[in-house]
């Protein structure tokens, strides 16, 4: 089995150099460059030693691959609709709240809006992809038209709304996730 790949992958991934990770693990950067092109294969003691170094374990490195998925469609979506506000958003990325950042798809109807939203520490980027809205921020009004962005950090109460006749969508990214 050719495990180099994948350690180098996970050395890459926590911000570690060959040296750094053969410090932690008490051997020499020559051994871990070579494990790393898979030219040696390492003891049980020295894998465990490295996968120590890199914050894993044997059962977590040997584990199959999770099949993540990285791609969705309209069918994977969850929507809500909240008619008293006059807003449907879609979570176009399932399970979002456990990654850095969730995009969300935000559709105003006429004279609708968003959900407010409390300060956080955190950022919001936002894309109008169609129609006319009027950003909230804080205390300062902005308003946006189709291919228009807005970027934040999110310390200020927030929402969206949509003053014109037609109905509005925008793509909302909030980094951590918040809505």
């Amino acid at each position: 089995m050719q495990i180099g790949n994948k350690l180098k992958e996970l050395r890459v991934a926590n911000g570690l150099t060959q040296e750094e990770l053969a410090t932690r693990s008490e051997l020499t950067k020559g051994f871990i460059s070579q494990v790393e092109r898979d030219l040696t294969s390492p003891s049980v003691d020295s894998l465990f030693d490295i996968l120590e170094a890199l914050g894993t374990s044997a059962s977590e490195f040997f584990s199959k691959d999770k099949n993540e998925k990285i791609i969705f469609n309209d069918g994977d979506y969850f929507e809500y609709e909240d008619p008293k506000l006059g807003y449907l958003i879609n979570w176009i990325v399932p399970n979002a709240q456990k990654n850095m950042m969730e995009p969300t798809l935000i559709s105003l109807k006429s004279g609708g809006l968003s959900k407010k939203v409390d300060p956080f520490e955190g950022e919001v980027l936002g894309y109008v992809l169609k129609g006319r809205i009027v950003l909230n921020y804080g205390d300062k009004k902005f308003e946006l038209k189709k291919g228009e962005t807005f970027y934040f950090e999110a310390n200020r109460p927030h929402f969206l709304e949509n003053k014109s006749s037609f109905e509005s969508t925008v793509l909302w990214i909030s980094a951590p996730p918040n809505f």
